[in-house]
């Protein structure tokens, strides 16, 4: 399953598996655990000062002829320097976006109001069904991943303040039950993270999935 590129007011990454999938998703539309037919990540302008996203979310997914329960992602990023690394039958597509302002997460109260920062967006693919609890686990594995690539690269920060993560996976088939770093699973998931993370640090120019117009 790879993602449709739609124009919209910004640029629209589309996912629309066959049939439905189970998903578990931190974002504005369609967060919590439930079976999903599609998924979003839309371009906004870092200047976005809406406070209904989801609302913001359900208008792009019906003029683009969206139907049913769906995710749905912003991000400042443009989408279409979105990155994409598959290990081991896991597929993860990130937009890697970090502005001026990274955070850590354990930074103490600063009294500044949250801003938007770009974004880092993944959209992850699973080969085999977990139960909600190995969910619940890979995306903790996605967000230890993502804080990996960060420190690394020499980013001062393990994200941003509105980082989103949507797993996929089927609805049939064997269950894994374990999620973390080191499962069948959270392992190869971890690793495609962490490289399309650190591919989307590159400088803009740099080998976009979509060519740019």
């Amino acid at each position: 399953m790879e993602p449709e590129l739609v124009a919209d007011e910004g640029h629209v990454l589309l996912w629309r598996p066959p049939e439905p999938v189970l998903a578990i998703s931190s974002g504005p539309l369609g967060g919590g655990i439930g079976e999903r037919r599609w998924v979003v990540n839309a371009t906004v302008p870092l200047s976005y000062d809406r406070d209904d996203p989801e609302v913001h979310l359900r208008e792009i997914a019906d003029r683009i002829g969206l139907r049913g329960a769906g995710c749905g992602l912003l991000t400042g990023v443009d989408v279409r320097l979105v990155r994409h690394h598959c290990d081991a039958g896991v597929s993860a597509w990130v937009t890697t976006g970090i502005g001026d302002a990274p955070t850590w997460a354990a930074a103490e109260p600063s009294g500044e109001t949250a801003q938007a920062v770009g974004t880092i967006n993944a959209v992850c693919l699973l080969p085999v069904r977990l139960v909600d609890a190995a969910l619940v686990n890979a995306v903790a594995t996605v967000a230890e991943a993502k804080a990996q690539a960060l420190v690394e690269s020499g980013v001062p920060g393990t994200g941003t303040c509105t980082d989103a993560t949507v797993l996929l996976c089927p609805t049939r088939g064997p269950v894994e039950r374990y999620g973390g770093p080191r499962s069948a699973v959270g392992a190869p998931l971890a690793r495609a993270v962490r490289a399309a993370v650190v591919a989307g640090l590159r400088p803009p120019g740099s080998s976009p999935l979509f060519g740019r117009r």
